[in-house]
């Protein structure tokens, strides 16, 4: 099978954008990755009674007294 060099020329730039394309989408899951691997990190241990996300604290909370 014969192929015209226009048409060879234009499978490989397609190929190559192709690749570009995969590279940068692996790179930025990886950075994402990475982002909140350290996020969570940063999270670690909780103190108790102080909430650490958006989410409420389930447990009860004592009222303390005026002053």
């Amino acid at each position: 099978m014969v192929m015209h060099p226009e048409l060879m020329l234009g499978l490989a730039h397609d190929r190559h954008r192709d690749l570009v394309a995969e590279a940068q989408r692996a790179r930025l899951l990886a950075a994402a990755r990475l982002s909140r691997r350290s996020r969570r990190a940063g999270q670690g241990s909780a103190v108790r009674g102080q909430p650490t996300g958006t989410l409420t604290s389930c447990e009860p909370v004592a009222v303390a007294p005026a002053r």
